[in-house]
Order: C-alpha cells, then structure tokens, then sequence
C-alpha cells in the first residue's frame, strides 16, 4: 500500500507493517491505524499514522537508556491487544525533540504496547512515579553506561 508520510513523502509499504491501536493515541483518538518505520537515524523509529500524513511519533526503545525501566500495567489493559506473553510485545516510548535546543526527551508514562503477533497495540499510563513524560534521553544514558 502507499501512504504518504511525514519524514518521507509518497512511499510504499508492506501491509504487515500496519498497527491497530483500537483505542488510537491520547490525544489522537480518532487515528486508529498507523505503519512502524525505521528511521534514518538509529535507534529511533516513526510512528506514522496512516490516515493523516502530518501525523507521525518519532519513538525509541526506552531499555536503552533506562535499562531499569519497568512497567506495571494491568492485565486488563492488554487485553485489547491480546498479549499473554510479555515477550510478543514491543515496548517504545514517544520522543521530543524541541526546536528550542532544549534537551531530547522521552514519555516513560505513557509507552507505547505492539502486540508483534497480531499487530495491534496500546498507549499505556503508568502510575509509577518515578516515570514521568519528559527523561532527557542523553542525560540518562550517560547516567546509566557511569552505573
């Protein structure tokens, strides 16, 4: 199928790269259906939204800044998506990237769930405090290769 894209213009994609968010995002409800891309840019990926080409998430394993990152959600919020088995889910935070030279943050509080098997997933909230929206992405990294 071809989508038009944020970072990328016109390209074509594999059906199998579509993901259902049966939910949508917070803050974008109404956009169900989105395409996992790879970034230029390493380690990062684009979330883009389907039906909307200005809509698109830049994301990023939150394990490899954070690797004592846990998340604590409830059973019944992975039902939608199906998973049973922690190891069939993607697990990627939402990044900032503000144009202000302010530093390159990630939403610890609200990862993003992808059931790999079916291909549907969640925007988790976390009550844990110790994960808030904005972990300045470099600062923690370097905090934790010091550790």
């Amino acid at each position: 199928m071809t989508i038009a894209t944020k970072a990328f213009g016109s390209i074509n994609v594999d059906e199998s790269q579509k993901i259902c968010f049966p939910h949508g995002l917070y803050g974008f409800e109404s956009l169900k259906d989105y395409v996992l891309l790879d970034a230029e840019q390493e380690p990062f990926f684009w979330l883009q939204s389907v039906d909307s080409q200005q809509i698109a998430f830049i994301l990023i394993n939150p394990f490899l800044f954070r690797p004592d990152y846990e998340m604590n959600i409830d059973n019944d919020d992975l039902l939608p998506i199906g998973i049973n088995d922690p190891g069939n889910a993607l697990i990627f935070s939402i990044v900032t990237i503000p144009s202000d030279g302010n530093p390159m943050t990630a939403n610890l509080q609200g990862p993003i769930v992808i059931n790999k098997d079916n291909c549907t997933g969640i925007q988790a909230v976390l009550s844990d405090s110790r994960w808030k929206t904005k972990h300045d992405i470099v600062a923690e990294l370097n905090a934790s290769k010091g550790q």
